[in-house]
């Protein structure tokens, strides 16, 4: 039977994925996005449509997660009409109406709070923080309410915060954080992080379907840069699970986000050396076991991650490994990180600031040890 037509009419949608060929015909890609990140353009093929990319790959999760649940409502700021700073919303008003679609004023705080009382009142609730960085103006709501509810009172903050992040898009330091960091600090929070559409996918529907508050990082750059192979259907990726992108004997490169494009971009242009690939996926809670699988592999260790490099989820990790694999290892467990500045706003000064720009001078250093 022939598809109807994206976005459904009249009342609540039809249990319709989005047409393989939609796009966003009002937004633009940034031309610095693949320079900058010099990352491939196609991810894995899990079955289902090649070619989709990583941005309608999270608006379909949603537009599907928005059929499965009548109780979920969309925040954010001009998600409505406009359809959001990215456009992943475009058209969802028209389907579900604003009552379930809600623009809402610049305070970050009062969203995060309505999302925490929906979830009170038995609602499931998704908010949009523009850009990753914005968080911190709903801090208290985040780190307080959310993270510690269930444990004081027994309530539930079914929410989840998608948080656009990262760099290479030559936005400078108020729109470019990678503030993942924070977020892994704080128990009573769930953290995710996709790099390829399938997964993008797949989490975001498993973070609306738990009943815990989970932050969802996606990351710019990725939009509309990286497509893959994603199934139509309404599946869920599990959260807590890393996934192990090619094995290989000699290093072992722990990674996540935009860091898995550059690890398996530079594993395909030195084929000489056999890298184990390991993408995080989830941040909080870590796969520990997944972690130790890939250091009994190789036994030197790289972690990568745009983040800057004090305080990044990358120490945590490596003191994990020097406590835990300790009798595996070859070598100093090393991180490759972006450098301890704020994001620069000029394009090539941003390529010298991100991690990627070190990764092969700490290959060669973690090889010769």
């Amino acid at each position: 039977a022939a598809r109807p037509p994206y976005p459904p009419t009249g009342g609540l949608a039809n249990t319709q994925p989005l047409p393989a060929g939609e796009v966003e015909q009002n937004s633009t890609t940034s031309q610095s996005e693949a320079g900058v990140m010099g990352h491939s353009s196609t991810g894995r093929a899990e079955g289902g449509r090649a070619g989709v990319r990583f941005i309608d790959a999270i608006k379909e999760g949603l537009f599907q997660s928005m059929e499965q649940h009548a109780n979920l409502v969309l925040m954010g700021q001009d998600i409505a009409e406009y359809g959001g700073a990215f456009k992943i919303t475009e058209g969802f008003v028209e389907t579900f109406g604003k009552a379930r679609v809600r623009n809402t004023p610049l305070c970050e705080s009062a969203i995060v709070g309505a999302a925490l009382g929906l979830s009170l009142e038995g609602f499931k609730s998704m908010m949009e923080m523009q850009f990753a960085d914005f968080a911190t103006v709903g801090f208290n709501q985040i780190v307080n309410n959310l993270a510690k509810i269930h444990y004081r009172w027994g309530q539930n903050a079914d929410v989840v915060i998608r948080m656009p992040t990262g760099g290479g898009v030559g936005a400078g330091p108020f729109h470019s954080q990678s503030n993942e960091a924070w977020f892994v600090h704080t128990p009573g929070l769930k953290v995710v992080y996709p790099s390829t559409p399938y997964d993008a996918k797949g989490l975001l529907i498993a973070a609306i379907n738990d009943p815990n508050p989970v932050l969802y990082f996606e990351h710019k750059a990725l939009y509309r840069s990286v497509s893959g192979g994603v199934p139509e259907g309404y599946y869920e990726v599990e959260i807590g699970k890393a996934r192990l992108v090619q094995q290989g004997e000699d290093i072992s490169i722990l990674t996540y986000g935009a860091g898995v494009h550059w690890a398996t971009d530079y594993a395909a242009a030195n084929t000489a050396i056999s890298f184990d690939i390991l993408d995080l996926r989830t941040l909080l809670p870590l796969d520990y076991e997944a972690i130790a699988a890939s250091v009994k592999r190789t036994g030197k260790v790289l972690l990568l991650h745009e983040d800057t490099m004090i305080g990044g989820i990358g120490g945590e990790i490596a003191a994990w490994i020097v406590e835990n694999c300790f009798e595996y290892l070859d070598a100093p467990v090393m991180r490759c990180a972006s450098l301890d500045t704020p994001v620069p706003f000029n394009i090539e000064l941003e390529k010298a600031f991100l991690a990627k720009s070190r990764l092969g001078e700490m290959v060669e250093k973690l090889l010769q040890y």
